[in-house]
């Protein structure tokens, strides 16, 4: 090679470098400390979703610091009996009874405890039902008497009891639990029925 070509060469590589530390750089970057290595920072390239660069960020269930879903609670819809239990991620769609589940292939809702949709949280139970599948950023519809469908979304789900945070109590919040699994999730969208 000769020195030319030599030049050259160290000069597109020393660009090269100092183009990707400038992306790394750049807003929407991973840090190095949370142990995901992606190959540039996809927000500077233009990329979300589900084609990120990021390995397995997307896959695994995990969120690193930055790539949490965040949605927008809607206020609480007034109290309304629920009819049933939708989560479409799942493919489950069961009737919902008041009081404990009415045996398989049923939902149970505690009527002692606010309406899904309502101020507070509700709770609703379900035999054998798959919520170890549930991811952050899911889905979870009620149909309600009132023509109304409350749609939460999915913020935790845990292999044992979970609450909702304190001082959250004026905003509409769903607790599903099916087994050891529990699910809680919050009122994002009120929609009426089609």
């Amino acid at each position: 090679m000769s020195r030319a070509q030599w030049a050259a060469a160290a000069l597109t590589v020393t660009l090269l470098c100092t183009g990707v530390g400038l992306l790394r750089g750049s807003a929407g970057a991973e840090p190095a400390a949370s142990g995901v290595t992606d190959a540039l920072p996809s927000r500077a390239l233009g990329l979300s979703g589900h084609r990120r660069l990021v390995r397995g960020l997307d896959h695994s269930g995990a969120h690193a610091p930055g790539t949490q879903h965040r949605t927008v609670s809607a206020p609480p819809m007034r109290p309304s009996r629920p009819l049933r239990l939708r989560i479409p991620g799942l493919g489950v769609d069961l009737p919902l009874d008041g009081g404990p589940p009415g045996g398989a292939g049923r939902a149970g809702w505690d009527t002692d405890g606010p309406a899904p949709g309502s101020a507070g949280t509700a709770v609703i139970t379900g035999e054998g039902l798959p919520l170890a599948g549930l991811r952050r950023g899911r889905v979870i519809e009620i149909p309600r008497a009132d023509h109304r469908t409350a749609v939460f979304t999915v913020e935790r789900v845990s292999p044992h009891a979970v609450t909702a945070p304190a001082g959250d109590a004026g905003r509409a919040r769903l607790r599903l639990v099916s087994g050891e699994t529990s699910v809680l999730a919050r009122l994002t969208a009120p929609q009426r029925a089609g």
